[in-house]
């Protein structure tokens, strides 16, 4: 019975025009070799979209499509079905309703699939059609952590004894409630996610992950598993798992991978229950090598030269989560050689670094930027790291120091690098001293790179095209490309991120500018002529090269500029 559903779904398909019947009878007698669903040949031979054939089920059975995700599925009703059979049959039951299972098929012409899930639920099974990379995503989400949570529901009175801290104390360090703790963490680093959000809800605990700067759903665990999860991570990190009314900061350390990872944990009061967010700071991908920061070989030939000088403050801009301590983290590594004294002022220190003086910034105790600065500037430093320049106080003593002999690295929050400038003045930096102390300013993004494994030929539209052709530095219409989606890249069509940067080192003519006030537009155009590449000019050479896709490097360098 199942070969005549496989074969009526060729037909279809054929009928349709989506396929030839030379290309049927081949696809067909490879099924028969690999026992693999017909539909997932055709996708992986690239005949046809996964698209294409849920679009033609939908209209030829009338069945609703849907696009699957974690929010959709019922827990409960989820894992009623046996996690292998899901698989086999690449289905997920997605809700309840009456006597009725909405069942999430990639097949929904497989009769056993159905017959099987009806007999084990003794429900009813309307299908719905989903692609199946992203229900096999799903599977894996919502089985992945069956176990613990369900180990650790034998605390039904978790609740009650909250008042009792010795006792929560001890329950969160059972063993199930560690697994389900550990494993959210080993799932963020294997998926490359740079924060883990705990969220109560209504329906119990939302997990989510930031992968390549989106937050992502992966499973939403049992209510009354809520407060023991997150008073688990609370221990762990050094927190006070009996005040639940204030905000608490804390962080440790574990081993993933292989490697040690630092998670920097920050909890929030709400009024479902506390939310708390993990950072995962991952030496490996926080201490790299100049040369894999992304810079161009302009832009770093010129970021090279300005790290050699003597003294001199160097910026780096950009908006939160663009990669700017990872830069100063690189750089700052790269230079701080033992005979010199390299000291760093954070709030917070988002990584230890080895033969680096790092202080923590505590505005509690009066311990400030500025206050840190004028003590580091009495500990003889060569080289000095301000976390971030957050006002005119910070500012002068920095630039200060730049000027006496001190090599500075710090960040500031501005769209590009020429607005650096006029961000100090506008802080109330005389400008002949932002013009002797300034030596290179660098503004960054982050872009997302196209999934290898979906990566395809795409046609621009015109007004993409109009943007590319206004800013791009090539005169050869390239290969444009973009992702499909796929099982690796979790449909998103993205994997991994890279950086694009906008690099200005100050020339003499700039400096004239800057301590005559000159209007930001004749400083820009300075630096174009000194040889700034724009961020736009930046994202459009990565589209070019094939990293990224227009609609990718047109989000990141236009959005809120």
């Amino acid at each position: 019975m199942a070969n005549r559903q496989r074969r009526k779904l060729g037909d279809m398909l054929r009928q349709a025009g989506l396929i030839t019947g030379e290309q049927l009878e081949e696809a067909l007698l490879e099924q028969g070799r690999k026992r693999e669903r017909l539909g997932k040949l055709l996708v992986d031979k690239g005949l046809l979209t996964e698209n294409q054939i849920i679009a033609l089920l939908a209209e030829q059975l009338g069945v609703l499509s849907v696009e699957l995700n974690p929010a959709m599925v019922d827990q409960e009703v989820a894992t009623a079905l046996p996690a292998y059979l899901a698989k086999r049959y690449s289905v997920l039951p997605l809700a309840r309703k009456g006597n009725k299972i909405i069942l999430a098929m990639a097949d929904p012409l497989n009769i056993l699939a159905i017959d099987d899930v009806a007999l084990l639920t003794g429900c009813e099974v309307e299908p719905v059609i989903a692609r199946e990379s992203v229900i096999r995503q799903t599977i894996d989400q919502v089985f992945g952590l069956k176990e613990s949570a369900e180990a650790a529901l034998q605390f039904d009175d978790a609740e009650k004894d909250l008042a009792d801290q010795e006792n929560l104390a001890a329950m969160v360090d059972d063993a199930p409630i560690v697994k389900v703790v550990n494993s959210v963490i080993q799932q963020a680093v294997s998926e490359g996610a740079s924060d883990i959000h705990l969220e109560p809800r209504e329906g119990g605990l939302q997990v989510r992950l930031r992968v390549d700067g989106f937050l992502r759903d992966i499973m939403i665990s049992p209510k009354k598993t809520q407060a023991l999860i997150t008073s688990r991570v609370k221990i762990i990190s050094g927190m006070n798992i009996a005040e639940r009314r204030l905000p608490q900061d804390g962080r440790f350390t574990l081993q993933a991978e292989g490697r040690p990872i630092n998670i920097r944990v920050s909890s929030l009061p709400t009024v479902q229950g506390e939310k708390v967010v993990l950072r995962v700071l991952d030496k490996a991908k926080m201490l790299l090598p100049v040369e894999q920061l992304g810079f161009s070989p302009h832009n770093e030939a010129i970021f090279r030269a300005c790290l050699r000088a003597a003294y001199g403050m160097v910026l780096v801009t950009g908006p939160t989560g663009s990669g700017k301590t990872t830069t100063l983290y690189s750089s700052l590594n790269a230079i701080a050689t033992p005979e010199k004294n390299a000291v760093a002022v954070e709030d917070p220190v988002e990584f230890r670094l080895d033969g680096i003086n790092q202080v923590q910034v505590n505005t509690k105790i009066g311990l400030t930027f500025a206050a840190a600065l004028r003590s580091i500037l009495r500990q003889d430093p060569d080289i000095i790291m301000v976390g971030e320049i957050r006002d005119a106080e910070t500012a002068e003593i920095a630039i200060r120091a730049a000027l006496t002999g001190h090599l500075v690295f710090s960040t500031l929050h501005t769209n590009d690098a020429p607005r650096a400038l006029s961000r100090l003045a506008e802080m109330g930096i005389e400008p002949f001293l932002i013009a002797s102390s300034v030596i290179c300013i660098v503004a960054q993004r982050l872009l997302r790179k196209i999934c290898p494994d979906c990566k395809a030929v795409y046609t621009p539209t015109p007004p993409e095209l109009s943007i590319y052709n206004h800013y791009s530095a090539s005169h050869e219409r390239p290969v444009f490309y973009r992702g499909r989606g796929c099982r690796e890249c979790k449909e998103t069509g993205y994997r991994g991120r890279t950086a694009i940067h906008e690099v200005l080192a100050l020339t003499s003519e700039l400096r004239s500018l800057i301590v005559r006030s000159s209007p930001m537009e004749d400083i820009r155009n300075s630096a174009l002529r000194s040889g700034m590449v724009t961020l736009q000019e930046e994202g459009m050479r990565l589209v070019s090269e094939g990293v990224t896709s227009i609609s990718e490097a047109i989000r990141v360098v236009f959005e809120g500029v």
